[in-house]
């Protein structure tokens, strides 16, 4: 719904105006949105009526300049009227751009996407990372993909984005691209990112995500039962690849480190503790929150296993990290091998930190989430799972309590036989 159209006219002075004279601009406003223009035309300041928005008096000129400004408002008027006959975006902007002849180009749909896109890649580094910057390509690619498959063209208007557009990307990504629900809703998410940057320029009017909202399923994150994680790290008979990306992640279940934050890790990471013990202090790459973590044994005992590596020797990590596509290949292979009948990936490993390493022997949740590096315990929670022997220990000890009070109280209601 478009809202209505207002047109004031008030004077400004500039520097080029001399001895009393002042501009007159024209202010439209649209949707509570303003765009403002010169009407290159100067009066004396003493003679502007601000509360009628016009000059006074009766003289010929001023009926002569008062009519003119008739002239400009009634034009806005027109285009405001025409742009809601065709159903065209109405925008303050619009119309002051339609009035001065500046129509100006019609901005794509996925000519705005590749715009963010190309200046997402020449700002990594500088507050973008390459993994952000790879989904919206992978997102970019799934509009492309829709607009051909819905519209049979290479691009469309971004004025023709609406409501039954969103959920048709919807439909579209989960029908025919094979999206879980998630990830179908993560594209959308990115998508509507480019939308807000034509909304924020005005190349529309309104918001078609408004009345939008993502819906995200709760997922259960897998991770390693404490007999699983042991079963995993006892395993002798495995090849040399094998070895190693199982002893990476078996140091990332004891550290809680991201894949990509591993694979960064430097000598210069690991530092003499308050407890006089060496721990982890570094940035995460993905939120630049600081991870400390005290270095426990297995995960001390696996970088003193890799000191002598070339890799490590010339300086370049801690650890001889494979790509993450290689190590996620392999790890469905140790997985196989130590009969693990679970999805093994890098990032399981940080999973199991949480909830089998930590939270499940009684680490607090605020410490748990200091060593991840979350910024709110909120984050952190997702990564509480209550395991089900913690449950049947608590359970156990209300069961006891209660059994002891049901034999008190039939001890009562048994007579004394003396």
């Amino acid at each position: 719904m478009f809202g209505a159209i207002n047109i004031l006219f008030y004077p400004k002075k500039r520097a080029s105006d001399t001895d009393g004279k002042v501009t007159v601009y024209a202010r439209i406003t649209v949707n509570g949105k303003r765009a403002e223009f010169s009407l290159r035309r100067t009066v004396d300041e003493q003679r502007w009526d601000a509360r009628a928005g016009r000059l006074r008096g009766t003289g010929l000129e001023v009926s002569k300049f008062n009519r003119f400004l008739d002239t400009v408002k009634n034009r806005c008027f027109e285009i405001h009227d025409t742009l809601l006959r065709e159903h065209q975006d109405v925008s303050a902007t619009v119309i002051k751009n339609m009035y001065l002849g500046k129509e100006g180009k019609e901005w794509m749909v996925l000519e705005i996407f590749e715009n963010h896109n190309e200046e997402m890649e020449s700002l990594l580094g500088k507050g973008f990372t390459k993994g952000t910057l790879q989904r919206y390509r992978a997102a970019y690619k799934h509009v492309s993909a829709y607009v051909q498959h819905n519209y049979q063209r290479n691009d469309i208007p971004v004025r023709r984005v609406d409501h039954k557009f969103i959920t048709g990307l919807e439909y579209f990504l989960k029908s025919k691209r094979n999206c879980e629900h998630n990830t179908a809703i993560k594209y959308i998410v990115n998508f509507k990112k480019i939308i807000r940057i034509a909304y924020a320029n005005e190349w529309i009017s309104r918001d078609p995500f408004f009345h939008w909202k993502a819906s995200w399923k709760t997922k259960e994150k897998q991770f390693l039962t404490q007999g699983e994680l042991d079963k995993l790290q006892n395993k002798k008979s495995f090849l040399p690849r094998l070895d190693l990306v199982r002893d990476i992640f078996v140091f990332c279940c004891y550290t809680g480190l991201a894949y990509a934050d591993v694979k960064l890790l430097k000598q210069e990471d690991i530092i003499i503790g308050v407890d006089g013990y060496r721990w982890i202090k570094m940035g995460r790459k993905k939120t630049k929150a600081i991870s400390s973590i005290p270095l426990l044994p297995p995960a001390e005992a696996i970088i003193e296993k890799y000191s002598e590596h070339p890799y490590v020797l010339e300086g370049k990590a801690v650890l001889p990290v494979l790509t993450n596509q290689k190590s996620n290949a392999y790890l469905k292979e140790i997985a196989d091998v130590c009969g693990i009948n679970k999805n093994l990936t890098t990032h399981l490993a940080r999973h199991t930190f949480a909830t089998t390493v930590t939270l499940s022997k009684g680490v607090s949740i605020s410490t748990v989430s200091k060593m991840l590096g979350h910024r709110s315990l909120k984050t952190t929670q997702i990564y509480a799972k209550v395991l089900d022997s913690k449950i049947a220990e608590e359970m156990s000890v209300l069961k006891k309590q209660l059994e002891e009070q049901e034999a008190q109280k039939r001890k009562k209601e048994i007579p004394n036989q003396d």
